[in-house]
């Protein structure tokens, strides 16, 4: 784990990266032929500027006042990638790094682009200490404060917390095991968890959970996560729900074998909102909220739900189904049903739901849809290109409801080639009654090619969208 200390000076014969503006005077930091370099390179659009002294590295990363304030502050947080890779190349163990322009946001986008870029996944190499990052401490020189810096840290560090849940292959995490990690990172920060099995399930009447568990194995879960200090601003909880199928193999509408081994990263909603909960409890926020995970996997096997089959859901909707592939709708209808026990203010789902949103829109963003008010849509939209984690909004119109129409139930669980995302909204809507906020992360929740300061595998998505979202309500 990198630490990140504030220093208040710093002498320029050790690691530094300098953020500056272009017309920053550089005489107190660079040799008069280092200046020359670093102009050269200014004036040739470069932002990103190494200088090798051999004994020691000096970068110096350039602001473009070109651009807006978000997309600046993504285009930095690459370049504390680019930092991050440069100085682990060098096997540095430390670095300076001094904000030194007027725009606190800008050296903060570094700091995030330099240290969730230091994440790592080793624990299947044998030889995994040769493979480890050097980089260990980052003395920063900035307007942030130590409270900061800390909040900061413990936020980036509840993104690897999820990222390391979604690479663990479900051999070594079933559901068993998961239920297992939520139990400890509960107990290790502070909040309440309550997990429930698969009598309690039934009990409930949760009979999409149930019916997508039959071709398993391994038992279902629901989990329910709170925390709720005595400092709440809110009356009304906050419910974040989180699609938790540790393993998703399409069950008998099986999917094809390329790309499945990636379907470890079908629990990324719920990584991310465990992730969530961890990071508002480390940070002591003073938020009510509720998380609510149902768990299980999805498997072929010969009990498995099968197409043509009719589930009773939690609120008592008949749901045909047609595509058993089509699981992290039922899962999710079933929880978005339980959570009017709360009588929330607002109710978020995350989830890696449809392919038709990674067509949509690709790696590089989410579909958002929902029912809540414009100000609160609009409001988590300017998060996610705050933070980077963009997101798309589709329409949820009557006409798509037409699309699930079943002959001969009340609802079926896909509505054909067309408006796939959509046709997944209008269904979770309809086991809505509240405030309700959808996120589709199937394209951005897992990059198998990697890039930037994500690295190969699990993004993390969610996290800083979500803590920083409800931080702001």
């Amino acid at each position: 784990m990198i630490s990140i200390e504030k220093i208040a000076t710093f002498t320029p014969n050790k690691n530094f990266a300098l953020l500056i503006a272009k017309d920053f005077n550089l005489s107190n930091y660079f040799t008069p032929q280092e200046i020359a370099y670093i102009e050269t390179a200014i004036a040739n659009d470069k932002h990103f500027i190494h200088i090798n002294r051999f004994q020691s590295q000096a970068y110096v990363i350039v602001i473009d006042p070109k651009k807006e304030q978000w997309h600046t502050k993504e285009l930095l947080r690459r370049k504390g990638a680019e930092l991050s890779k440069s100085i682990n190349g060098y096997k540095q163990q430390n670095i300076v790094f001094a904000d030194l322009t007027n725009e606190r946001e800008y050296g903060q986008a570094v700091l995030e682009g330099l240290y969730l870029s230091s994440y790592q996944f080793l624990n299947y190499y044998k030889d995994s200490e040769k493979k480890k990052n050097t980089l260990s401490t980052i003395c920063y020189q900035g307007e942030l404060s130590g409270l900061e810096l800390t909040e900061l840290k413990t936020l980036w560090n509840a993104v690897f917390q999820t990222k390391t849940l979604i690479n663990e292959p479900v051999m070594s995490m079933p559901s068993t095991s998961y239920v297992s990690e939520i139990t400890s990172i509960a107990q290790r920060y502070g909040f309440k968890a309550t997990i429930f099995g698969k009598e309690w399930l039934e009990q409930q009447g949760m009979g999409g959970i149930l019916a997508v568990n039959k071709g398993s194995i391994d038992p279902p879960y629901f989990c329910i996560l709170e925390w709720n200090p005595q400092d709440a601003t809110n009356i009304k909880p906050i419910v974040l729900v989180g699609k938790g199928v540790m393993y998703d193999t399409g069950g008998l509408s099986l999917k094809p074998a390329t790309g499945m081994e990636t379907m470890k990263a079908d629990m990324s909603g719920s990584a991310a909102v465990l992730g969530v909960m961890t990071a508002l409890a480390s940070n002591k926020l003073a938020k009510h909220i509720i998380a609510l995970l149902p768990i299980t996997d999805n498997r072929p096997s010969g009990n498995a739900y099968a197409p043509g089959d009719i589930v009773k859901m939690h609120d008592g909707t008949f749901v045909e189904v047609l595509n058993t592939d089509a699981e992290g709708r039922m899962l999710l209808a079933d929880a978005l049903s339980y959570a009017k026990t709360f009588d929330p203010e607002l109710v978020i789902d995350i989830a890696t739901l449809t392919g038709a949103a990674n067509a949509t829109v690709g790696e590089n963003a989410s579909v958002i849809m929902g029912t809540a008010s414009n100000d609160a849509i609009n409001a988590i939209i300017e998060c996610g290109f705050d933070v980077f984690e963009r997101l798309v909004q589709l329409p949820l119109w009557d006409d798509y409801a037409e699309l699930i129409k079943s002959d001969i139930a009340d609802l079926k669980n896909v509505g054909g080639p067309l408006a796939g995302a959509i046709t997944a909204g209008k269904f979770l809507e309809h086991f809505t009654s509240y405030p309700w906020i959808h996120l589709d992360i199937a394209g951005s929740a897992y990059h198998p090619k990697g890039g930037n300061y994500h690295g190969k595998g699990a993004t993390g998505i969610g996290v800083r969208l979500l803590y920083t979202f409800v931080k702001a309500l």
